[in-house]
C-alpha cells in the first residue's frame, strides 16, 4: 500500500514513464525467479508426512497453500533474492526505484522519508502472489469437479 500511495502521488506530478518503467522491470524480475519454485515445491511434497497429507484433505479451501507457504517460504526466498536482483541488474530497476524515491523524499508533501530494499520489496511481493496463485488453484481444485484433471484428484476431491 505504501508504494502504491507513493506511485498515486507521483503519478500527479507528472511521472508517469518513471512509475512505469519501475512496475515493469520488477514484474519481469518476479517473473524470472518463478521457475525456481517448482523444485523447492516438489521437494515439499515429496518430504510430506501422513499426518500433514491429512491436515491437508481435512482442512479447508487453502489448507495446502498453508503447508507450502509453511514449509517452503525460505527456500523460497532464497533462490528468488539473487535471482531478481540480477534481473533487476540487468533492467535498471534499482536505478529506476532510486530515481522514483530520490524525487518522492524530495516533495514537499513527504512526512516519511522512504529507504526501502528494491530486492526484498520484489522477492517479497513475488511470493505473495505466487502464494495467492497457488491458492486460488487450491480452491477450485477442491470445489469445481472440472478441476479435477488427474485421476488422482478426483478419487481425493471427487468425494467431498
Amino acid at each position: 500500500q505504501e508504494v502504491k500511495n507513493i506511485e498515486s502521488t507521483l503519478r500527479s506530478f507528472g511521472m508517469n514513464k518513471v512509475c512505469d518503467r519501475l512496475i515493469l522491470s520488477m514484474n519481469r524480475a518476479a517473473e524470472d525467479a518463478a521457475g525456481k519454485a517448482v523444485p523447492i515445491f516438489i521437494n515439499a511434497i515429496t518430504g510430506m508426512s501422513i499426518t500433514d497429507g491429512l491436515s491437508i484433505l481435512q482442512g479447508g479451501n487453502n489448507a495446502a497453500t498453508e503447508f507450502l507457504k509453511r514449509t517452503t517460504t525460505d527456500a523460497l526466498t532464497s533462490a528468488f533474492r539473487p535471482v531478481i536482483q540480477q534481473s533487476l541488474g540487468k533492467v535498471n530497476a534499482t536505478r529506476y526505484w532510486n530515481d522514483v524515491f530520490t524525487t518522492y523524499n524530495k516533495l514537499p508533501i513527504t512526512k516519511n522519508k522512504v529507504n526501502t530494499d528494491l530486492t526484498g520489496y520484489v522477492t517479497e511481493r513475488a511470493l505473495n502472489g505466487l502464494f495467492v496463485t497457488v491458492a486460488q488453484e487450491e480452491a477450485n481444485i477442491r470445489q469445481n469437479p472440472a478441476a479435477q484433471v488427474t485421476g488422482l484428484l478426483q478419487k481425493i476431491f471427487g468425494k467431498r
